[in-house]
């Protein structure tokens, strides 16, 4: 059993939502469940601005506090989600609600692939982006708003978040980096892959490891085999191991988390 003092709020990222029947985060919950913890989920739009999340966070977390009584909660954040928890401690005055914040691959330094693939006529990018949000809109989002999404990962936008939302005191931060080994790694990530390490060098398909770098930066994590992981894998979406293998690196997805959160219970979180 793990002994944490507050409860974990566990905040998606882009593309996907938090749903009763297909979670985002795959078998972990009911593992940290199992072992004791009492988790709960963002519920913030899939594609929507930073600020627009932020929103719906703020207000989730007072639901939250109120419901379990606790006086803080521990995040464990994926993706855009470690963006848009940050807006919500540092702009949003949340951050004497907030223990600890545990980022998974976030890009808290902004994409130069982005960069470069937004070099595009911008009319081209709003079009796609409203079909998106069309799409979107039907699986459920209040506010989609991809175009201001993706624009939120250009590296200038980054740099100038981060000044905006710096680390708040009292608050422990930590960061984690992911990495596949090859193109092949995933069948997800296959064509983004080579894409992005065109430009920018290993990555999870999405993002390299200088673009997560943050606060108590935790270092590079492989799984065991030679496939790496994947910015998919980061969240159990295939519901199984990554490997059957044993030895240095991560075989299951879900034995990450469940040492995580192991940590911040040690350390009185």
């Amino acid at each position: 059993m793990i002994q944490l003092k507050y409860p974990i709020l566990m905040v998606h990222g882009m593309g996907f939502r938090d749903r009763k029947h297909i979670n985002y985060w795959g078998r972990t919950p009911k593992r940290l469940q199992k072992l004791g913890c009492d988790v709960y989920h963002g519920c913030q739009d899939s594609n929507a601005s930073i600020e627009t999340n932020a929103e719906i966070l703020k207000r989730r977390i007072e639901e939250i506090l109120k419901e379990s009584k606790a006086e803080k909660l521990n995040v464990i954040a994926h993706s855009k989600g470690g963006l848009e928890i940050r807006y919500v401690i540092s702009t949003m005055g949340m951050g004497d609600k907030i223990a600890s914040v545990t980022t998974i691959n976030t890009p808290h330094h902004g994409s130069i692939t982005v960069d470069k693939l937004l070099v595009v006529p911008d009319v081209l990018i709003r079009i796609g982006c409203k079909c998106t949000d069309v799409w979107m809109r039907i699986l459920g989002d209040k506010k989609p708003d991809t175009y201001a999404a993706i624009q939120a990962f250009r590296t200038n936008k980054a740099e100038e978040f981060n000044q905006q939302n710096p680390d708040v005191a009292g608050i422990y931060y930590q960061s984690y980096a992911f990495v596949m080994k090859h193109a092949f790694s995933d069948i997800f990530m296959c064509w983004t892959y080579p894409v992005v390490y065109l430009f920018e060098g290993e990555n999870d398909g999405l993002l390299p490891p200088r673009a997560t770098e943050w606060t108590n930066f935790r270092g590079v994590y492989r799984s065991n085999s030679g496939r790496g992981i994947s910015h998919c894998d980061q969240v159990d979406m295939r519901r199984w191991r990554l490997t059957k293998k044993t030895g240095d690196g991560i075989s299951d997805i879900v034995d990450f988390y469940e040492g995580v959160v192991r940590e911040l219970a040690e350390m009185g979180y």
